[in-house]
């Protein structure tokens, strides 16, 4: 099993009730009021994810690509305006060979005229593990240079549905000449546990 699960412990967190009309779980009507009881009991877990992310910027095997730039990307030295569109790998070490886990995609935009930051739109898709077909989705600022980075957890799907939480990044190497970046996340989050309502239909 991968190793990007470090604890996962139960929480006693209680939130506010969320109107119905808010959001909405996929799924029969008649366990929508239930998934929503749930919440307000502040049935929570709370989880803790590292994992590195495979950031591979030219080459035969690119996962990043440029889909538009402004009039003045070229000559910005943050190169604003330019915006990227990803698909990384999410692997249980550095090593790229290590453990499959997911794969990250989204959107990254330079939108800083000033500092090298990035305005990102990014879905962590697990693939294997007990999280396997869950994603969790974090939208911020990313000022690249800073030695780590926090960026907001706002929201998620399957076991992760109704996440929040932060996530903490670094840049556990990059190599100029090859344009080959490794990242590395830890991700906390708070989840609602459905185990008991999941009990309750199996009844």
């Amino acid at each position: 099993m991968a190793n990007i699960i470090i604890f996962i412990v139960i929480s006693s967190l209680s939130i506010a009730c969320i109107p119905s009309g808010y959001a909405r779980k996929q799924g029969p009507v008649d366990n929508e009021k239930a998934w929503f009881q749930n919440i307000c009991q502040g049935n929570e877990k709370v989880a803790k994810l590292q994992f590195y992310v495979q950031d591979v910027l030219s080459g035969e095997n690119t996962t990043v690509y440029e889909i538009a730039r402004a009039s003045i990307t070229s000559n910005s030295p943050t190169a604003f305006g330019q915006v990227r569109v990803l698909d990384d790998l999410l692997t249980a070490e550095p090593d790229i060979n290590s453990e499959v886990v997911g794969r990250v995609q989204g959107l990254i935009t330079s939108a800083d005229l000033e500092t090298s930051a990035l305005a990102i739109n990014l879905n962590f898709v697990f693939t294997s593990g007990q999280y396997s077909g869950s994603t969790i989705s974090i939208l911020g600022r990313n000022q690249i240079m800073n030695k780590e980075r926090e960026l907001p957890v706002v929201g998620g799907t399957g076991v992760f549905r109704f996440a929040r939480g932060y996530a903490i990044t670094s840049t556990h190497s990059y190599n100029v000449e090859t344009s080959y970046g490794i990242l590395e996340y830890t991700i906390y989050v708070t989840y609602v546990d459905d185990s008991s309502m999941r009990l309750q239909a199996n009844m």
